[in-house]
């Protein structure tokens, strides 16, 4: 189970982040931070809270997938290992190792989509966790930015060398929990991964095409004026 929230942890890559700064901005930034988003995510309270309730709650499909890929595993071992003894053979059989090479293949494809429906329920759980958590993750940076004085904030990607007082990643965590002390592990019906940023997003944009439409209307509006 450690190794789906590892998995999961590092899943956060994708956490929706917007730029906060223009181009101009940065180039005169006066504070400069480090901050890593994925680590933020997976330290704060909601993530580590909404783990353990998973794996309380979905302990029986947990339990399921762990057993039942076992088994997988050793079908899986035996079919290469006939694989690799048609490949010790000489001459090979081309079409003896070809139908081990599929036999193999098949039995992968086979083997995920078996243990990709049992742990369907949990893999939605940690989705809409995760999802939950990113729609906030903007304004826990922010805050912590603030809270810093930090106006040009960076990845660990995209820095060559820093010096440790310079990474804010705790100052995330600590608004991250200030602004989402828990998260729900229940997605609603219907809910696909993804979908608050989505909808995040859309609302952002309807918002920013409403205030357009609104700044355009006097002009609009205006009648050219006759002496």
């Amino acid at each position: 189970m450690k190794k789906i929230f590892v998995a999961s942890a590092l899943a956060i890559a994708s956490l929706s982040v917007s730029p906060m700064l223009a181009a101009p901005a940065a180039a005169q930034a006066r504070g400069v931070a480090v901050a890593d988003v994925r680590v933020a995510a997976a330290r704060s309270n909601a993530f580590t809270t909404a783990s353990q309730q998973i794996q309380t709650t979905y302990k029986a499909q947990i339990d399921q997938a762990e057993a039942r890929g076992q088994t997988l595993q050793a079908e899986l071992n035996v079919l290469v290992a006939k694989y690799n003894e048609e490949a010790k053979k000489t001459p090979q059989n081309q079409t003896a190792l070809q139908a081990a090479a599929k036999a193999v293949q098949d039995k992968r494809q086979s083997a995920t989509e078996e243990l990709s429906k049992i742990n369907g329920p949990v893999d939605l759980a940690v989705a809409y966790v995760e999802d939950q958590i990113s729609v906030r993750m903007n304004e826990a940076i922010k805050a912590a930015m603030t809270a810093k004085k930090i106006d040009l904030l960076l990845s660990p990607e995209a820095v060559l060398a820093r010096e440790n007082n310079v990474d804010i990643t705790d100052a995330v965590v600590t608004e991250l929990n200030r602004l989402l002390p828990s998260v729900s592990i229940t997605p609603p019906a219907g809910y696909q991964p993804g979908q608050l940023v989505q909808q995040k997003n859309q609302a952002a944009m309807n918002a920013a095409r409403a205030q357009q439409g609104a700044a355009a209307a006097p002009a609009a509006g205006t009648q050219p004026q006759t002496r």
